[in-house]
């Protein structure tokens, strides 16, 4: 493979290098051992496993996923890393005439505060910014952080979020959409008395329950996310573990008191599902991510999502964090 020729693709590390050596702007997605091997370059990247190729899923500690962004269509580039503090101005760093990629680490302080507070951030939902949250191989988990990398100086954070601020060329718009085959099922109303990550009491019809007790009782499936119609978009919560002891639930992005929920309507075939929702661009797409729980419910491994590949993630970002959910960003002439 020439390095002319990478646009979104899996890529031996040697691939990378060279591509990062031409001086090509790439978001890269890859085993943190793999990242590690890379030069200085005009990229960010962070760590996964799991993958949406264009032969279809793949989980792989040997390939690194890349997204490159068109010669000629940005005018300039400034990667920068974000703490718990300075996160709340991404929006604001974000340039006006562009777009932003953004990578957060999984289970750091700061995922936590981005998906509780991105919403009310100054300037939030006026300029694009989409991204994903990174993991590591589910066999790791406990052993090995998630990780982001800044690729201007190779330096690594497991805490701090890192950003691209991409100015565009003249005529050029970013415009972010998502894929949520998810929809409200027909059944109870769901409400929470406080944000956040995990819930032990809920309102069900208005009337107060334990939340683990409730979902035990109607013999939940897990695997279908509660589901928040905002507005005719939406947007999914998924759970991540019910505990019957302490009587509590967990989630992968938080709940928001004063938003109605249903459980999701359940899928017979989520590929088909799927396939069916993706939307034909004249341009394809610049960048694209899935959710690890899309991947692993619905046993993508070896099947294709055309036009649509990229890093299997444990959260995705379009302005606010998503669960279960497909973001795509397309470039476009104004």
């Amino acid at each position: 493979m020439s390095t002319s020729d990478i646009h979104t693709k899996m890529l031996t590390v040697d691939q990378a290098k060279a591509a990062i050596e031409a001086g090509k702007v790439l978001w890269l997605a890859g085993d943190e051992n793999l990242l590690k091997q890379l030069p200085k370059g005009r990229w960010i990247g962070g760590s996964i496993p799991y993958f949406m190729s264009s032969d279809g899923g793949i989980t792989t500690r040997d390939m690194i996923y890349a997204s490159e962004l068109d010669p000629g269509v940005a005018r300039r580039i400034q990667v920068k890393f974000y703490n718990t503090d300075s996160i709340k101005n991404i929006a604001k760093d974000s340039p006006d005439d562009g777009f932003t990629i953004l990578l957060i680490p999984a289970f750091s302080d700061l995922h936590l505060s981005y998906a509780q507070n991105a919403p009310e951030y100054e300037e939030m939902f006026i300029k694009p910014i989409a991204g994903w949250v990174t993991g590591i191989h589910l066999d790791d988990q406990g052993s090995v952080k998630p990780t982001v990398f800044n690729g201007g100086t190779t330096e690594t954070s497991s805490d701090k979020a890192v950003a691209m601020h991409v100015t565009l060329a003249p005529n050029k718009v970013a415009n972010i959409g998502i894929v949520n085959i998810m929809n409200q099922g027909g059944g109870d109303v769901i409400e929470f008395p406080e944000t956040g990550f995990s819930a032990s009491s809920c309102l069900v019809n208005g009337i107060e329950q334990n939340l683990a007790d409730y979902l035990l009782g109607i013999n939940v499936d897990i695997k279908l996310p509660l589901v928040a119609d905002y507005s005719g978009a939406m947007i999914n919560v998924s759970f991540q573990e019910i505990d019957e002891k302490k009587k509590t639930v967990s989630f992968y992005a938080p709940v928001f008191s004063g938003v109605e929920y249903k459980l999701s309507a359940p899928l017979d075939d989520y590929v088909s599902a799927f396939q069916s929702s993706l939307p034909v661009l004249e341009n394809g797409t610049t960048f694209s991510c899935n959710c690890l729980l899309n991947y692993l419910h619905s046993e993508l491994e070896g099947k294709t999502t055309p036009g649509m590949t990229g890093p299997m993630t444990y959260g995705e970002i379009a302005y606010q964090l998503l669960n279960q959910t497909l973001v795509y960003l397309s470039i476009e002439n104004t």
